[in-house]
């Protein structure tokens, strides 16, 4: 049956799976006997209403150009343009539309109506992407069965090695509806070609990194903190050493979105941690040509080129959070990002107070600093997990007694060369409660020849 829209008359739009397009079918069919109904469209079932002549709409093309959002909807179109309109049931609405004033005897006066299924989640952008106008400027790329759209993208150079989600029209949509910027606003130059990042490439590697849409605005809050020229990512993209970029996220986001500041903080299983810094590292190949070999110069690299994100513990009131450390407002979102040369596990079982924890970790971080020069220093962000939290609590030990403490640890005697300057040494605290455990992450360098923590705020 036509998926046209009729230039005149009465038009209704129902499905099957809706107790009040039920209801309304002997109101339908009396329409039609009475030569006053122009089309009738079912989302659901093409024989719905029975014996009617029904148009299939399971495509869903006419209610999207009709912004069907209520089943029924009774439509009055005058050559070609809509003068009246009323969801669900209302003897009265449909009776003035219809020009009628003997609609559905034995019927209630009115029952809402439910949910259209254009409405449902991941239709509307599908459906912008079929049928509408989407905005989007970037070439697409057609393939013919039996090609593998993973297999493509590989083959081509867009992946990190691990598989990509194919960026369809309707994935990029319901990203970018994540955020206020317009689709082609220039975020920056992305290094190390100095190539222009649109928000729209910024979402169409989200998507490939395995981004659900409403982590978008984490991304872009990382991506704003990477290009801050503090940040070097020219120089950890081009380093010998392997860097990567470390993306620590605060507020109540982290809830939103699901990210994980528990068990396995650091390592697999929870797809924000995984997908959130992966977003950079595609941008960075995709965007700005950082191809290992290639202007990637990364000798041996290490697992946490890939991306590492997490969320800070923010369970306990006493612990002030990294970004309130570092400026932001409580209660506000932010991420921090680290650039780091890989990460190592400290496990002190006989540690009982905080000078014990502090000692422990000065030797750990002494071996840190054999990674120092003369040119470049050596930041280090510390990851205090739950156990060795509570011994720093119980002590009376806040952020900032932990940090000042290991500073003065980490000074050579009478008050010499300092292994960490000022805002070298970042602590923070996630990972679950089970074992003494702490983890060193290596900066790759820092100060003015090096790469520095950015924070930036995560706009709502």
């Amino acid at each position: 049956m036509s998926s046209e829209i009729p230039e005149d008359g009465l038009v209704l739009v129902v499905r099957e799976g809706c107790p009040t397009c039920q209801l309304i079918a002997p109101v339908a069919a009396d329409l039609e006997a009475r030569g006053a109904l122009a089309a009738i469209y079912s989302q659901d079932n093409p024989d719905f209403p029975a014996g009617l002549r029904v148009n299939d709409d399971r495509h869903l093309e006419v209610s999207f150009r009709l912004e069907i959002t209520i089943v029924p909807t009774l439509i009055r179109v005058t050559g070609g343009v809509e003068t009246s309109r009323a969801i669900g049931w209302s003897r009265r609405e449909w009776c003035a539309i219809a020009a009628l004033d003997d609609l559905g005897p034995g019927l209630p006066e009115e029952q809402p109506g439910c949910g259209s299924l254009s409405e449902e989640p991941g239709w509307a952008e599908e459906l912008q992407a079929r049928h509408g106008e989407t905005g989007l400027e970037s070439a697409t790329l057609s393939l013919q069965f039996p090609e593998d759209p993973f297999e493509i993208m590989d083959i081509r150079g867009w992946s990190d090695g691990l598989p990509v989600v194919p960026p369809t029209p309707a994935r990029v949509l319901a990203t970018l509806n994540e955020c206020t910027l317009e689709h082609d606003h220039v975020l920056g130059q992305i290094p190390p070609s100095g190539a222009e990042l649109t928000v729209e490439k910024a979402a169409i590697n989200a998507v490939m990194a395995g981004c659900r849409p409403v982590y978008f605005p984490v991304v872009l809050a990382a991506l704003d903190a990477a290009l801050d020229p503090d940040f070097a990512w020219q120089g950890l993209l081009s380093t010998t050493m392997g860097a990567g970029v470390a993306v620590i996220v605060n507020g109540p986001v982290i809830r939103r979105i699901g990210l994980n500041s528990g068990f396995n903080v650091l390592g697999h299983g929870t797809r924000a941690n995984a997908t959130i810094a992966r977003t950079l590292v595609l941008i960075a190949m995709n965007v700005g040509g950082a191809r290992p070999g290639g202007t990637d110069r990364s000798t041996l690299g290490h697992p946490g080129k890939h991306g590492l994100c997490f969320a800070e513990d923010e369970s306990d009131p006493a612990w002030q959070t990294l970004a309130a450390s570092r400026g932001i407002e409580e209660g506000r979102s932010a991420v921090t990002v680290f650039g780091f040369c890989g990460t190592s596990i400290m496990n002190v079982e006989t540690a009982r107070t905080a000078e014990d924890l502090v000692a422990s970790h000065e030797r750990s971080l002494e071996a840190m600093s054999q990674m120092r020069s003369s040119r470049r220093g050596g930041g280090v962000l510390l990851v205090i997990a739950g156990e060795f939290w509570r011994i720093f609590r119980e002590s009376g030990w806040d952020r900032a007694r932990i940090e000042a403490a290991l500073h003065d640890a980490t000074t050579g005697p009478g008050g010499g060369t300092p292994m960490f300057e000022s805002g070298d040494l970042l602590v923070t605290r996630a990972g679950s409660n089970a074992g003494l455990f702490s983890t060193i992450i290596q900066g790759w360098g820092s100060g003015p020849m090096g790469s520095q923590p950015v924070t930036r705020e995560v706009e709502p």
